[in-house]
């Protein structure tokens, strides 16, 4: 095996495991399939492994390219925060900082944060990653998490912006039609809205609400941000965040003495960042915002 391989070699196994094809890849990379070719075959001859085995609909990866999966991402991680941290030198406050969070904290409550702070320090770039799978900062997979659970890593500098209330919603149209429920069985005659994937946390809420189990949900989603849309849409009673519930159009919240799940909130950041100006201001603009959207969320209209 040959002991130095390009990182551009890894680059392209990976685009081609995640997208399933060679033509698939070189558009996302923007190279030519040609160019992908050579490379990953250039890989499998410098490891002395078959990664691929071509079929009707792409390639399929060998039992060794899904081995070393991890290591490249792994590789990956580390070269973009290198790029992230070289673009990053010089006076000031500029250059490139990763946020990860989760799709309806992305989507609904950091736009507003993120865009005061970039009038702040417009020489900052900021990626923002929305996922609910919780990435590993101290692979660099990102610098900066917001996350609705304690960080359990250590080397993890984090600060606790406190408890963020989810709650039972429906919009007034929905209720208008099918009434408002009063307590746990008035909710047999309506349509409920809730996950898809049942987690080992998802099955101790169901074990807390048994009204809330997977079976009850006439409408199934993982995406946060897809049970708010059904929620907003009239499309029945789910889970929202009670600050989120105000905004336009506003939510009411059904059976708050019944339910109430809080969730417990963190920013979170590897602690070798602490002196870097682009980390630490961003890190301090997301759990001031953070505090202000928790601190705003007066009592919702509520009934029930």
């Amino acid at each position: 095996m040959t002991s130095s391989i390009s990182w551009e070699l890894y680059r392209t196994f990976l685009g081609v495991l995640e997208h399933g094809s060679l033509s698939a890849a070189a558009r996302a990379l923007d190279l030519t399939q040609p160019t992908v070719g050579r490379q990953l075959a250039a890989l499998e001859q410098a490891l002395g492994l078959t990664l691929f085995t071509r079929s009707p609909t792409g390639v399929q990866p060998t039992q060794a390219a899904l081995a070393l999966r991890a290591p490249a991402q792994a590789v990956q991680h580390a070269a973009r925060a290198l790029e992230r941290t070289a673009a990053s030198q010089g006076a000031g406050v500029q250059g490139v900082v990763r946020v990860t969070a989760s799709e309806v904290v992305g989507v609904a409550v950091l736009p507003p944060i993120l865009a005061a702070l970039r009038a702040r320090h417009p020489g900052l770039t900021v990626e923002l990653a929305l996922s609910n799978r919780l990435q590993d900062l101290l692979q660099r997979e990102a610098d900066i998490a917001v996350r609705m659970q304690a960080p359990q890593q250590g080397a993890l500098l984090a600060r606790r912006v406190g408890a963020i209330e989810v709650g039972l919603h429906a919009h007034p149209d929905y209720l208008a039609r099918h009434g408002t429920p009063q307590d746990w069985p008035d909710l047999a005659g309506h349509s409920l809205i809730g996950f898809d994937t049942e987690t080992a946390y998802i099955r101790q809420v169901g074990a807390a609400w048994p009204a809330l189990r997977r079976e009850r949900f006439a409408l199934r989603t993982d995406s946060d941000v897809a049970q708010l849309a059904l929620i907003r849409a009239g499309a029945g009673i789910g889970p929202c965040q009670v600050g989120l519930a105000q905004r336009g159009p506003a939510l009411v919240r059904v059976l708050p003495a019944q339910f109430a799940l809080p969730l417990d909130t963190w920013v979170t950041m590897h602690e070798d960042l602490r002196h870097s100006p682009r980390c630490q201001v961003t890190f301090e603009a997301l759990v001031q915002g953070l505090l202000d959207y928790r601190s705003s969320a007066a009592a919702p209209a509520s009934v029930g």
